[in-house]
Formats: C-alpha cells, structure tokens, sequence
C-alpha cells in the first residue's frame, strides 16, 4: 500500500501545473475604520501602489512607505509565492493592484490570492506574523468533500505534509517556501507554504506552526484549506496545484527523491520500468492537452464568424512569423500577454499580441477586444487585422508602428527630445480625436477603460493609434453609466469610478487629462513625483498652474516661451478634464473643439481637482463610505469574507 501511494505522487508530480499564475481569490478583507482624510489618504495610497508593484515585478516581493507617520500614511507589502515566474508574477500581481483599491478609502486591506498577496494599512505592519484578523478557508474553487480512500488515512497526510513544509521553510535558509507532499494509507496530500519576505525565521515559524495547525482542521472533510495569515500563506490539495518548473531546490526535491529510493528499494527494476512507460504515457497525453485548440477550450461561445471569417489566421502561420515568439522580437508586456513583431509570408510586418489563456475570464477578454476593436474605423485607431482561435492560445494580429509606444519617447531623456511642442499638439488632438469617436460616433459607445501612454502607439509620421481594448465596455444609448468592477491603472482613474465603479465617459476624459498632463510636462503621473515626494502630478501641476509659474512644470525639452499661450491653452484643457465632478469635465467631442480652435482666449472655468479639494471628495467618498462601514460585521476573511470581482 505505501509503494503505491507513492506511486500516486510520483505519476502526480509528473503532471503538475506549469505557468499559471493562480489569480483566482482565496480572501480578501478591509480594515473597519476610513481615512480621517480621504485625500490625504489618496495623495500617499496611489504613489505607494506604484512603487509597490514596482518592487514586486522586479524581485517578486516588496514593500513601499508614504507619507509621514500618521493616519493617513500607507505602507504596503506585496509578495508573490516562490513558485511563480516573473511573467506569471506580473500577472498575479496585476490582479492585486485591481482588487486591492476597493478596501480604498479603508485605512488598511488585505488581498490573498492563490498565487500572490497584497497589503496595505497606515501603519509599518512589515514584521507582524499572526493576528485578529488571520482565518482559514476550507474548500473553494470547485474543491468539494473528500471521498477517496482512508478518509482518517487523508487527515495524517495532510498534517504530515503541512509539518514537513512548515519546517522546510521556517529552517535557517529555508527563505521562506517550500513545497512537499505525504502519503499515509493509500491517500496523497500536497502541501505550499510562504511566509512573507519580511519576517525572519523565527516570526515565519511562529505564523506557519498555527496557519498549519488551523489548516489542518479542514481535513478529512474539505479536500482544500488554506490559511490566510498575518505573515504566511499556507494550503494542502489532493492535487499538485504548485508550478514545477520554479521549485528546484526546494521542499519537493526532496520529497521526490525520498519517493524515488521508496519505489526503487520496494518494486524494483519492474515497477521503475513500468513508472518509465506511465510517465512516457502521461507525457504523450499533456502534449496533446497543450495541444488542444483555442475552439476547444472555449467551448460553444466561440463565434463562428470569427473562426470561419477573413479575420482569422492559421496560429502554425502567426508562430512562424514571430520566429516562435523569440523574445528578440518583443515589442511590449502587458497585464494579459506580450506582443511580437512578425513578418507574414507575404513581406508585411504584423504586431502579434499573445494572451495568456489560463483562465475563462481572460478567453473573455480576448473576445472581448475582438469584438469591439472589429466593429469601430478611425484614423486613430489601430487597426485590427484578425486573429486566431484555432491554436492552443490566443492571438491578436494588429497593423504594426515603427515607432511602438509613446511611453517609450515620452518618459526617455534621450528620444523625448523628437517630441517637439507641434508633435505633442498633434497627439493630443489625435487621442481626443479617437475618444470622441468611440464614445458619441461609432454604432456602439465604447469606454476605453486604460487610457495611458503605453496604450498609444505612434505610427513612422508620429499620428496617435489607440491600441488595447481587453478592458473596454460597449453600453446601449438608453443607458447613461454602468456599475462595474474597478480594473485599469492607479494615477489614471478617475474618483467616482476608484470609489464607486461607476463608470461613464467621463471617466475616459479623466484619464485623457492626465494623459494630457503627462505629455505637457515630460513626467509621469505616478513617477518619482508621487512616489518619493508624496504628491501626485496633478497636485503639483495644479499648483503651478495657481501661482502662475507653468514656467517650472513643463518639460524643457521642448518649451520656450514663444508658445506659452498655447502651453497654458493645452494645459487649461488637461486640467478641465480632471476636475473632481464628473459633470464639470467636457466631453471629448468639446475636447476637440478647443483644441481645433486655437483660441487662446476662451475662458475655462476650473476648480480644484480631485484629491485637493478636501470638501468635494469628501462629497464623492460619502456615500461609498457609509456603506462599507455599515457592513463590517461581513468583513472577514472567513466565510463570510467579502470578494471582489475584477470587471475584466
């Protein structure tokens, strides 16, 4: 019996999961009292997002502290498991950064993911293991009763493999992490543990001993539990749920080999033959699972117009294009996927966008920008030329621009310089050009969602191309907004739609305004600005704008004061279109009004905006405040813990 549960580890861990990034919601909790000043606690929460998700995309865990000590100081902790690749790590923690703000403006959050963890609170929390708020959860995803064999025989096994990762990781150089798995009475639990980078191993030990402890009371019953605490994360599954290919070194080697010395010591040269031909079996059947098409995946929902339509492309010829994705021609990251240069059989050089397709939602997604994208024309625009759904992934073909992103000039000392005052006008004019037609010209209203720099490409004359519409929404004309999960990027949202998720056109032209703010200034809108000085470039361009020293603010590469009328004229523009009340902000059709008058007479009425005017964004949080504070009694990270949704 023991020979054959390891065997049942062995051909297990033989089919482990690779690449997937886990963003499915294990818990999610918000601290019980609001800010004292919610634009306060904005001014400081933006900038430490950003630097936290910089932190974690670069060594997949970190930290970040804003503001001086006080209630409205944020410091925040991310950490993705050690099982993750970069990539994956990117996109668990991306799903952090757009869940995580709905605690806002909650003094404190705490965001578990299956793959990764966000927190923030108005405190330095960076060496707490345990506390009030830690809580276990049994099942979840699917994951039922247990009925396999030996149910008491499953409870050992699930202590024995939460006790062996629990030392693996808390040990002297253990980092942290470790996976493993054991077998008693023919039943099979594996077991991940991670502490959060910045606790030492005593602080680790002590938050694994009681996540284990507590864990281990959803078995025999549930055939998943998790521990969701202070400082660790902690889970067993009669699975192998964990990504083989990054944990060499680590606790499961060495299950593995002990494992190994099992068969090899009990069987003998049979069994390990006949594991040989299993695994050669297993093997020839996960090939052709990743083979699978696209169709198949998504089942009936694949519109047959597309995979049957001029927009399709065979996924064999796209893969030759790029040079099988060789990261030589990668042009860009995203959230969802990257994009590659490719040369079709016929000369033309092609953007290829490749999504990751892990889970339903982001299948989703990739119809999603189909759908939208195939149905609007304009100049500025990019243009859509097909994709395919008949491979193991998906795959966008877009028409290719020499000159990529704007972010790419834009914020780069060296080529901002080629962005001269009349180019920037022009791309500004460009972009409004194509929020105008989305939103009141073509057949269908479209919200673009992410307006930012790297979704503005720039064609070999410098001419705008709005590109990524994954997070895009379309509504009828009888609707005037739509309640939605908050998903874009921090610095770039707009209030109403960061508290609420009421989302509308305006909440476009908000972002078109720091768009425009950036572009004025040469600076981004969360750079070191609002990360190390603790102010957003809003504020700091407001200010200026106020004392009338424009003079300071704006990017020297192309200033002079020869168009400083038109300078002040853009920037009046950008500035209405960040103005706390959604009503008070233009639509992009009078965007582009002003913009072709080239009056600089017209009077702009402005006030202040978001985030500075204490009164007016109180005004905004007040309702969004009352609620949430009327339900923390539901506010744990148990059962009755409340999830958000992503609106991707």
């Amino acid at each position: 019996m023991a020979a054959l549960a390891a065997l049942v580890l062995l051909l297990a861990a033989c089919g482990g999961a690779e690449g997937d990034p886990r963003t499915s919601v294990a818990g999610q909790a918000c601290a019980p009292g609001g800010a004292v000043s919610g634009p306060a606690l904005a001014v400081n929460f933006v900038p430490a997002m950003d630097d936290l998700n910089s932190n974690v995309s670069a060594n997949g865990f970190g930290t970040s502290a804003v503001g001086s000590a006080g209630p409205n100081a944020v410091f925040g902790l991310g950490q993705c498991l050690r099982d993750l690749s970069r990539v994956d790590c990117k996109l668990c923690f991306a799903e952090v950064r757009s869940l995580l703000p709905k605690c806002y403006p909650r003094a404190g959050g705490r965001l578990y993911l299956d793959g990764c963890f966000g927190r923030y609170a108005n405190y330095s929390f960076f060496a707490e293991a345990v506390g009030p708020d830690d809580a276990v959860r049994c099942g979840g995803d699917g994951a039922g009763n247990y009925t396999g064999p030996s149910p008491r025989g499953f409870a050992d096994a699930v202590r024995a493999a939460l006790a062996n990762v629990t030392a693996v990781a808390a040990a002297p150089g253990g980092n942290g992490y470790a996976v493993g798995s054991a077998a008693v009475g023919g039943a099979a639990a594996f077991a991940l543990a991670q502490c959060w980078g910045s606790l030492n191993d005593t602080a680790c030990g002590q938050c694994l001993r009681a996540a284990a402890g507590a864990a281990a009371g959803c078995a025999p019953a549930a055939t998943e539990g998790r521990a969701l605490y202070t400082g660790c994360y902690l889970r067993y599954s009669t699975r192998l749920f964990w990504n083989l290919n990054a944990t060499t070194g680590s606790g499961s080697s060495r299950n593995n080999d002990v494992v190994w010395i099992v068969l090899g010591s009990i069987l003998g040269a049979f069994v390990i033959v006949l594991i040989i031909f299993l695994a050669w079996k297993k093997k020839i059947f996960k090939n052709k699972k990743r083979s699978k098409s696209f169709i198949d995946i998504y089942g009936d929902g694949v519109p047959v117009r597309i995979a049957q339509s001029s927009l399709n492309f065979k996924y064999e010829e796209l893969k030759k294009a790029t040079n099988y994705f060789d990261p030589a021609n990668k042009l860009g990251q995203g959230t969802y996927g990257a994009v590659y240069k490719a040369v079709l059989l016929d000369g033309k050089e092609v953007a290829v966008k490749r999504l990751f397709l892990n889970r339903r939602e982001w299948v989703d997604q990739f119809f999603n920008e189909v759908e939208l994208i195939s149905q609007v024309r304009h100049k500025n625009l990019v243009k859509l030329l097909g994709c395919s759904v008949n491979g193991p992934e998906s795959l966008l073909v877009y028409e290719y621009y020499f000159n990529k992103s704007l972010d790419l000039f834009l914020f780069n000392a060296s080529r901002s310089r080629h962005l001269t005052w009349n180019l920037r006008v022009d791309i500004i004019q460009g972009i409004a050009e194509g929020l105008s037609y989305l939103h009141e010209e073509s057949e269908t209203r479209i919200i673009h969602r992410d307006i930012k720099a790297s979704n503005i490409l720039l064609d070999d004359k410098f001419k705008p191309k709005i590109t990524d519409f994954g997070l895009a929404r379309a509504f009828a004309e009888d609707r005037t907004h739509l309640t939605t999960g908050v998903a874009g990027t921090l610095g770039y949202m707009a209030p109403e739609y960061l508290a609420h998720g009421h989302l509308t056109e305006k909440a476009d032209v908000y972002s078109y305004g720091i768009l425009v703010l950036e572009l004025v200034t040469g600076q981004r809108c969360s750079g070191s600005i609002g990360s190390h000085g603790g102010h957003m470039l809003l504020t700091k361009v407001w200010n200026h704008y106020k004392n009338s020293t424009i003079e300071i603010i704006a990017d020297r590469s192309m200033y002079d004061d020869t168009i400083r009328d038109e300078f002040i004229h853009v920037l009046q523009i950008g500035l209405s279109c960040t103005q706390a009340n959604p009503g008070d902000r233009p639509t992009m059709t009078k965007v582009v009004e002003l913009l072709r008058s080239h009056r600089h007479d017209v009077e702009i009425i402005l006030s202040d905006p978001p985030f500075l005017d204490v009164e007016v964004f109180e005004d905004i949080k007040k309702a969004e405040q009352s609620r949430l504070l009327s339900t923390h009694s539901a506010l744990s990270l148990s059962g009755s813990s409340r999830s958000y949704q992503s609106g991707r």
